[in-house]
């Protein structure tokens, strides 16, 4: 979503496949129309990341590309999450051989988006490729594919509550220690490619799995929820607003009141006020001089309070992806080039960064609005076209290949 990039380029994720339906309570054709509504809607902020105008340019437009940065990303990641126990079984965890099976197929997809995001990131173009961090993802969120949702919950808050203090000391000790060439030289991701390796998609890269993985749980833990019912849509969207204003208005609070904590940020170089950052990264990237950092809530600021934000935008968008796509069926039709390009989202996801490098954009984002409605208009051209004759786009199709193999498993 260069970030893993700079502060305006990063790239959103793209949850890589469209998962069958979930045998063992199939959930109706409206709302995994719902869900690949919100795909889509992630996708769109993916672009705009990308291939759209700089937020700092200000005006209607920079704000709604400010809207898209980071927001985007945190959505992507959350339905990786969803994305899993559709896959290993939503509302009832699949057991036996059928358990063996589906998670025979998380490792193979695994397998096979480590290489290919790390192939993308090597076509040198300025976005922070998430792919190989999605399938760091899928890996280590299994051993918690059988757990409850309030389980799954409380496992995502304390995530989001100690792991980004926790990454702060290893990128201080990575920035002051010396010991990381040492480290990438072992690596063999990081020989082969080139790139930082285990190290980058662990610690230092745009989507750290130590901090990204409470989305992806989180996504988890409402996968296991009953998304039919009206009344817990409701509470999602309630509990989404009550995280999203816990997220970025404990960090205004805490950049208004906190003596000398904006002060702090500033004096380590940002390109613009410290006060903008309680949710916007246009005074620039943590540079991890000051524990104040801490306080921020922007985009990929890897902080608790970011991590809330983006959790409670991400459950509010879901939920009201779902509520639209249940029980209004116009809504459902206007949005259905959406829903297309979320059906084939890691085709999409691809064709951007295939796109961006074909075209030798260098500036992400910083194109004029043109090129990003270009990019809309072919993403949601194609996905209609090939909607109407093949169920999976044409990675979805590869990839779900590939996991066939899974079916030797006994």
């Amino acid at each position: 979503m260069t970030q893993n990039v700079s502060p305006a380029g990063r790239t959103a994720q793209a949850p890589p496949t469209d998962p069958p339906p979930d045998r063992a309570a199939p959930p109706s054709t409206a709302r995994l129309a719902g869900v690949d509504l919100a795909r889509g809607l992630a996708v769109l902020g993916m672009y705009a990341a990308h291939v759209g105008p700089d937020p700092s340019d200000g005006g209607p437009v920079g704000f709604l590309m400010e809207l898209s940065h980071g927001r985007a990303s945190a959505l992507f990641a959350f339905l990786a999450g969803f994305s899993l126990l559709l896959i290993t079984g939503r509302r009832t965890p699949r057991t036996g051989r059928a358990g063996r099976q589906a998670v025979t197929r998380i490792l193979i997809r695994s397998a096979v988006l480590l290489p290919l995001g790390t192939a993308l990131t090597m076509t040198g173009t300025p976005v922070d490729v998430i792919l190989a961090f999605y399938a760091l993802y899928f890996v280590l969120a299994l051993p918690l594919r059988g757990l409850r949702a309030g389980t799954l919950a409380v496992i995502a808050a304390a995530g989001a509550l100690v792991l980004p203090q926790v990454l702060y000391l290893i990128q201080h000790s990575i920035r002051t220690g010396g010991w990381a060439p040492a480290v990438l030289h072992h690596d063999p991701l990081a020989r082969i490619s080139g790139t930082g390796g285990f190290l980058e998609l662990l610690f230092t890269g745009a989507y750290p799995v130590l901090t990204w993985m409470p989305f992806v749980i989180a996504g988890m833990a409402v996968a296991r929820l009953d998304l039919a019912s009206a009344a817990v849509r409701l509470r999602l969207a309630l509990t989404g607003g009550a995280l999203a204003v816990l997220g970025y208005g404990g960090s205004w609070l805490a950049l208004h009141l906190l003596p000398g904590a904006a002060d702090a940020i500033d004096a380590t170089g940002t390109t613009g006020s410290a006060m903008s950052l309680w949710w916007s990264d246009t005074a620039g990237d943590p540079s991890g001089g000051t524990p104040a950092w801490l306080l921020v809530a922007s985009p990929h600021s890897e902080t608790t309070l970011s991590i809330l934000g983006g959790t409670g935008v991400a459950v509010t968008v879901l939920a009201a992806c779902l509520a639209a796509a249940d029980g209004l069926p116009r809504v459902r039709r206007l949005a259905r080039p959406v829903i297309a390009i979320g059906a084939m989202s890691l085709t999409a996801y691809v064709l951007n960064i295939v796109g961006i490098w074909a075209l030798g954009i260098e500036d992400v984002p910083g194109s004029p609005l043109p090129v990003l409605l270009g990019f809309i208009a072919a993403a949601a051209l194609l996905a209609l076209a090939w909607s109407r004759h093949f169920r999976r786009g044409p990675l979805e199709y590869l990839l779900n290949t590939a996991t066939k193999a899974a079916r030797l498993v006994r």
